[in-house]
């Protein structure tokens, strides 16, 4: 399955951050319980750092639903 394209402000976001953003989850406590239980990768590999820096080119997956970090058109 293709990752959507969420595109970032800033250099980096943090991987609960990016969660919501990219609509993976619904609230904080959610990302939190979703990466504890090692639900999360980051570039293939399971991600257990809610406060891991994420950049433009990484891509987030829970189960066969998948984002990847694009830089913000103008910044």
């Amino acid at each position: 399955m293709t990752p959507d394209d969420v595109p970032i402000r800033d250099d980096t976001i943090r991987l609960g951050q990016f969660l919501k953003l990219a609509a993976l989850i619904d609230t904080g406590a959610d990302a939190k319980a979703v990466i504890a239980d090692g639900q999360v990768t980051v570039n293939g590999e399971v991600e257990l750092r809610r406060g891991r820096q994420l950049h433009p080119g990484d891509r987030v997956a829970i189960g066969p639903r998948s984002a990847r970090v694009t830089r913000a058109a103008g910044a």
